[in-house]
């Protein structure tokens, strides 16, 4: 009698972990501009799309908007598979490339797609007061420019400080070598200027986590532009931000950044509960 009591609550627990397993959906190629826009410009019309991919039977779910590499000149869309699964909703971005249209095109598309989730997420069941913003290089540049930069995102009608997290891979923090390039300024000749996240430190920033690789194996001094970011965040009073740096792993270290990204979101979540 005992063993067949055992073998129901074993066969209920099965049961019920099964029914509460999370389901997720992709939605693809969703435009995150307005058809009236749309209309107007094919380039964005064809290029300014973003997938989504989110657990479909919970609600309050946090986001992770994640905007690809490529030097603003080239790469596409993604959902990284390290981030699936993990109760979040992901939003892969496309955005507009140098040399078809300055280079600064790309931070506007980062901004209004920043906006759609912030203006849509809660259709899906999400939560908008946990919107994360990341991505890598290029990617992690356009997300700092947005996140510290309160311009882009007011012109679409949205706080940047509303961002939960700002998580960039490996991101540009002076001005990017393909705006450089488009003013004439070599690769080695860094710059501070308008274009440059590090022109925009601020203390109420929204918490912000560095992720960069290892010093020695890194592009043009990424660590020490994050390091010195890291720095000045810090002297201007901004009391949550953290410089991650990846031993042995060069500029693609996105695959050991992955777990971090989760676990700040998960730090801030529960921060937030509190």
């Amino acid at each position: 009698m005992k063993k067949l009591i055992l073998l129901f609550t074993f066969l209920f627990i099965g049961v019920s972990s099964f029914a509460q397993k999370t389901e997720y959906e992709t939605k693809s190629n969703i435009q995150y501009y307005n058809p009236a826009i749309n209309k107007t410009d094919s380039y964005i019309n064809e290029r300014c799309v973003l997938d989504i991919y989110y657990p479909k039977n919970t609600k309050g779910f946090a986001t992770i908007v994640w905007f690809h590499g490529g030097g603003l000149t080239g790469g596409s869309k993604e959902i990284p598979e390290a981030l699936k699964n993990k109760g979040f909703a992901i939003i892969g971005v496309n955005y507009r490339l140098s040399p078809k249209v300055k280079a600064a095109k790309a931070i506007e598309d980062a901004a209004a797609a920043v906006a759609w989730a912030f203006n849509n997420i809660a259709n899906y069941g999400g939560d908008t007061s946990s919107i994360f913003v990341s991505g890598h290089s290029a990617g992690g540049y356009l997300g700092l420019m947005i996140g510290l930069d309160k311009k882009w995102l007011q012109k679409e009608e949205i706080d940047a400080n509303k961002i939960a997290g700002l998580i960039p891979f490996s991101g540009q923090c002076i001005t990017h070598f393909e705006i450089r390039k488009e003013n004439g300024i070599p690769d080695t000749t860094p710059t501070i200027d308008a274009f440059a996240p590090l022109f925009y430190v601020r203390a109420d920033a929204p918490p912000l986590l560095l992720i960069t690789g290892d010093r020695e194996l890194e592009m043009l001094g990424r660590y020490e532009e994050n390091a010195y970011m890291a720095r000045m965040m810090k002297l201007v009073g901004h009391k949550q931000t953290k410089l991650y740096e990846l031993d042995g792993y060069g500029h693609g270290m996105t695959e050991p950044g992955f777990p971090l990204l989760v676990k700040e979101v998960n730090r801030i979540l529960k921060e937030n509960k509190k």
